[in-house]
């Protein structure tokens, strides 16, 4: 008796098995229901580029000074609206001005110089004419007449001379009268002021290059979006594309602009190059602020009312997946289509032309596909939940 139990229970124990193989050999070579299939369906896809940018002004305006010197009066701050031509800033003028009273009297010395030589010169031409006189009279030396004639050349020319002088005084005025006025810095533009880099009291020096004091944005109701675009993307982005962004500061708020120019210099960071995408964005409400780093979509292409399959489907391929008990195998056919299956659960390959894509689906242009058709996109083995009359055998649920 206690062998025969041993036996049933050896028994048990390898028909227990033969069903889990069984199980095992059905779910890896079965029919449809080892499939893992969805549904054709027709909608909008949109083909995007996706990219990060930065919100600028349209035009910013550095203004800077020509001259140096300690500041004297700060006329605007932050956020200030000016007008073309309005001081925003002075800078102590007073050696300036002891400049421009120099030059002026540089320029009357050079002038009264001139008057002088003038008199001189007038001199020098009755002493030449007396001398020719006396000469064709014979009572000076002809010595003599050359002499006063070479007086009166040198009066010519150096009359001539102090007139140049009289010139460059006068540019040196007029310089040190420039430089003057440039101790106002005024606004070039009308606009905001976006930043201010000096202070009441703090010396700028002009020496090597220009110091930049404010930026002046010219018109923040018009606003564009730098975006970063990889060069994998890049050939996607073309002017006059819509274009929508986030920003932080607004979650859930998109804004819609338009791509305006794709530049051509690259910007090569750490051996990754993207280009610079203008995008123009109406800010009439003022809520885009400088300097916003945007979330941007570029909308390359938008089909609507389209067959659209699943990508997952295009990349199915039963050579890989499947064996050939399951259907027909033709893994090496090349192309791009998608896998259906027939009334008798056996694969079905079905060439396709495909058009845009996005992020999960593609668009079916032609081929034998229609809405509502069901297409392989994997295996449900291990992956997808079994009904119990698929469960091997001694593996469903107790009784009690």
């Amino acid at each position: 008796m206690r062998r025969l139990h041993y036996l049933l229970i050896a028994i048990a124990i390898a028909g227990v098995a033969a069903g889990y193989a069984f199980w095992q050999q059905r779910g890896s070579h079965g029919g449809a229901a080892a499939f893992v299939t969805e549904t054709v369906e027709r909608g909008t896809i949109t083909s995007a580029v996706t990219a990060t940018g930065t919100v600028n002004p349209v035009t910013t305006v550095q203004v800077g000074t020509y001259v140096s010197g300690p500041i004297l009066a700060i006329d605007v701050d932050y956020n200030s609206r000016v007008r073309k031509g309005q001081r925003v800033a002075k800078i102590d003028p007073a050696s300036f001005q002891v400049k421009v009273q120099g030059a002026e009297a540089s320029l009357a010395n050079a002038r009264a110089k001139v008057e002088k030589d003038r008199a001189d010169l007038e001199l020098k031409r009755l002493t030449v004419e007396r001398y020719r006189e006396l000469r064709g009279r014979d009572l000076v030396s002809q010595n003599d007449l050359d002499s006063a004639q070479s007086n009166y050349d040198q009066a010519v020319a150096q009359l001539a001379l102090d007139r140049a002088g009289v010139k460059q005084a006068e540019a040196d005025l007029a310089e040190a009268r420039i430089n003057l006025g440039y101790t106002d810095i005024v606004s070039p533009v009308d606009g905001v002021v976006v930043s201010r880099n000096v202070d009441v009291g703090q010396t700028v020096a002009a020496s090597f290059q220009t110091p930049t004091l404010f930026l002046i944005a010219q018109d923040l109701t018009k606003m564009q979006v730098d975006a970063n675009v990889s060069e994998s993307d890049i050939g996607l982005a073309h002017d006059g594309q819509t274009a929508r962004f986030t920003v932080d500061a607004y979650p859930g708020r998109p804004f819609t602009g338009t791509v305006v120019q794709v530049r051509n210099a690259p910007i090569n960071v750490q051996n990754v190059v993207t280009y610079d995408v203008v995008i123009a964005v109406d800010n009439s409400s003022l809520a885009l602020k400088p300097g916003m780093t945007a979330n941007v979509t570029i909308i390359a292409a938008e089909r609507e009312n389209v067959v659209k399959v699943s990508i997952r489907a295009l990349s199915f391929n039963p050579k890989v997946t499947h064996t050939p008990a399951a259907g027909t195998d033709h893994g090496g056919e090349r192309g791009s289509a998608v896998w259906k299956l027939d009334a008798h659960g056996a694969l079905q390959r079905v060439a396709i032309e495909t058009g845009i894509r996005d992020d999960q689906d593609v668009e079916v242009v032609s081929g034998d596909v229609e809405a509502g058709d069901k297409v392989v996109v994997g295996l449900s083995r291990g992956g997808v939940p079994q009904s119990p009359a698929a469960r091997p055998p001694g593996f469903g649920p107790r009784m009690r």
